[in-house]
Parts: structure tokens; C-alpha cells; sequence
């Protein structure tokens, strides 16, 4: 039995995003528009099943990073051959550009997965975070992107983390940034 109620949480966020006051969540998030909805990695699919079950599709749009990575894999994979092996040490610049330069990356296809999902006027929801562990993108990246603090709608985020003392650790491994964000678990 789950430690936290999937269900719960979920509704909490929902509430949080149906609510008139928006403005609340950039206040409470330093300026961020951005929802992490904080799981236990081995309750993940739990929080999957809620999502699905209790975020309407007319209203929010479920982006799963898992299938965005392959997708970013299979559609680039001659020049990805390439890049590994020219870029040894900095792998995680295949997947996000360095600031400043332009390139084909797995950051730019979440951001445009995001803003077309902002145009439909849905409520982005990814999930499968773990999928971005190692890629050099982590959830402040998405948090401080100025399309997604400026958005009307904000950005939900399931986060497979694990509590040390105050810290939050993504896949219980990694220290994560919590200042553009309103945590919800």
C-alpha cells in the first residue's frame, strides 16, 4: 500500500490548478508556473493510473517523456550515432544544447510537445520524469523556461523523488531544485 494516497494528490494539484487563483501559485512558487507532483519511485505507475483516471483529457494533456525520448532516439538516430562519438564526455549535450546555441535536442522537442499542448489550451502534464535522468535536463530547466512561466496555464510535473530531511532527491538520487515550483505529495 502506497505510502501517500495517489489519488489524494492528485485532486490536491487538480484543486490547485481549477482554482481562480493562479496568481497564488506564482507567488508560492518564486515567479514559477510549474506543479511538481512528488511520488515515491515505486509508487509511480499508482500516480500514472491517477492522472489518467482523474485529470480530464478536455482540460489537461498527459506528455510522457518516455515516449518522447524514443521518439527523439528514432528520429534522429544517424546524427545521435555521430554526436556520441564526438561528444565523449558531454553526452548530456545531445540531449540539451548548450544556453545560447541552437541545435536539434530533446529539450526543444518537450518545450514544443508543451507549447502545443498550451495552444490547444490543455493543462501539460508529464510523466515519466525518471526518462530525463542523465540527460543534462533537469526539472528547473523546464521550470525556468520563460514560455512556461509566462503560460496562462501551469506546467504539472510527476516527480519520482524521495525526502532527506528538507531535501527532495529525483529518483532518490539526485538533488532537485524546488524554487520555481509549488510542491504538492
Amino acid at each position: 500500500m502506497p505510502l501517500h494516497n495517489p489519488d489524494q494528490t492528485i485532486l490536491a494539484a487538480k484543486r490547485l490548478v481549477d482554482s481562480n487563483r493562479r496568481s497564488e501559485i506564482r507567488l508560492n512558487a518564486n515567479g514559477g508556473n510549474s506543479i511538481l507532483i512528488v511520488c515515491e519511485p515505486m509508487e509511480e505507475s499508482d500516480y500514472v493510473k491517477a492522472i489518467y483516471k482523474l485529470l480530464p483529457e478536455e482540460n489537461f494533456e498527459v506528455i510522457d517523456l518516455n515516449k518522447l525520448l524514443v521518439e527523439f532516439v528514432s528520429n534522429n538516430k544517424e546524427e545521435l550515432e555521430f554526436s556520441f562519438e564526438l561528444l565523449k564526455g558531454s553526452i548530456h549535450q545531445i540531449f540539451k544544447t548548450p544556453d545560447g546555441e541552437d541545435g536539434n535536442d530533446l529539450f526543444g522537442l518537450i518545450i514544443r510537445t508543451i507549447q502545443k499542448c498550451l495552444d490547444d489550451n490543455k493543462i501539460p502534464v508529464l510523466i515519466h520524469s525518471g526518462a530525463l535522468y542523465g540527460s543534462g535536463i533537469d526539472n528547473i530547466h523546464l521550470m525556468e523556461n520563460e514560455m512556461i512561466m509566462k503560460a496562462t496555464a501551469p506546467l504539472l510535473i510527476l516527480y519520482p523523488a524521495t525526502r532527506d530531511g528538507e531535501k527532495l532527491l529525483f529518483l532518490s538520487k539526485r538533488p532537485a531544485s524546488r524554487y520555481r515550483c509549488i510542491i504538492v505529495d
